[in-house]
C-alpha cells in the first residue's frame, strides 16, 4: 500500500498521525506541504475525496485567516482555495491518501480506518492521550 501524509511537523496532530502509519508498519510518502503545496486541482481532489468543502478543509488557527477575512461567507470556494494556495499554511493538516481513501486526520486516529493495518498495537499520543490500549483495544 502506497501512503502519502501531506504533514506538517511542528503540529502535534501530523506528528502522531505520521507515528501511527510508521507503527503499522509503513513508511509513507512524506510532503512537507507548507514549503511544497499540492496543485489547485491535487488539493480540490482531496478535499472532497474526504468527504470534505472546502471551507471545512482550512486550518484558522495559527493562520492568517482572520487577517484575510476568509470568515466571510460570501467568499467563494476558488477565492477560498486561492488563499490556500497563496498561504499554504492554511490547508488543515494532516491530509492522509492511501489505496483505502482519504482523510483529513483530525483527530489523528482517523489514519487508522484508511490503513491496511490499522492493528498497530498499544499508541499514545504525544499529549498522553491513550488511543490504544495495552490489549490492542482502541480507547476511542
Amino acid at each position: 500500500m502506497t501512503i502519502t501524509i501531506y504533514h506538517n511537523p511542528d503540529c502535534g496532530t501530523s506528528r502522531n498521525t505520521l507515528a501511527m502509519i510508521r507503527q503499522s508498519g509503513t513508511e509513507p510518502e512524506i510532503i512537507l506541504y507548507v514549503e511544497n503545496p499540492p496543485s489547485r486541482e491535487h488539493l480540490i481532489t482531496m478535499i472532497y475525496a474526504a468527504g470534505l468543502t472546502i471551507r471545512q478543509a482550512i486550518r484558522i488557527k495559527d493562520t492568517p485567516y482572520d487577517q484575510l477575512g476568509l470568515a466571510n461567507a460570501a467568499l467563494t470556494d476558488g477565492q477560498l482555495l486561492d488563499a490556500m494556495l497563496v498561504h499554504p499554511i492554511l490547508i488543515n493538516r494532516p491530509f492522509v491518501v492511501t489505496d483505502k481513501g482519504v482523510r483529513l486526520c483530525r483527530p489523528s486516529e482517523l489514519v487508522l480506518d484508511i490503513l491496511t493495518n490499522p492493528d498497530i498495537g498499544p499508541f499514545t499520543k504525544e499529549d498522553g492521550e491513550v488511543i490504544i490500549d495495552a490489549k490492542g483495544k482502541r480507547v476511542r
